[in-house]
């Protein structure tokens, strides 16, 4: 059974930075294409960034202060999130792809 753990939330200034971090176990031992989504309150879950093998992919309304990296060898993947404002506010969710399995979630809250 694959285990999805986000860590790394928590509450920021305006302007702060966070890096979630969303360890896999229980997968084998490759890292899948493994994905950042979000949830904001009274909002529709929505994507924030993807990492393949050897690509990447980042959510237009934030690629200029988001990234994402998988460090294989520890079966993580990262979501580095810079000048963070407070529309970010919302439960950040881990996913992997193929087969689909979620992270339980880590709050990150931007405010001051």
């Amino acid at each position: 059974q694959v285990q999805l753990v986000e860590s790394g939330g928590g509450l920021v200034q305006p302007g702060g930075s966070l890096r979630l971090s969303c360890a896999a176990s229980g997968g084998g031992s490759s890292l899948k294409t493994m994905g950042w989504y979000r949830q904001a309150p009274g909002k529709e879950r929505e994507w924030v960034a993807t990492s393949y093998v050897s690509s990447a992919t980042v959510a237009h309304s934030v690629k200029d202060r988001f990234t994402i990296s998988r460090d294989n060898a520890k079966n993580t993947v990262y979501l580095q999130m810079n000048s963070l404002k407070p529309e970010d506010t919302a439960v950040y969710y881990c996913r992997q792809f193929f087969p689909n399995f979620w992270g339980q979630g880590t709050q990150v809250t931007v405010s001051s």
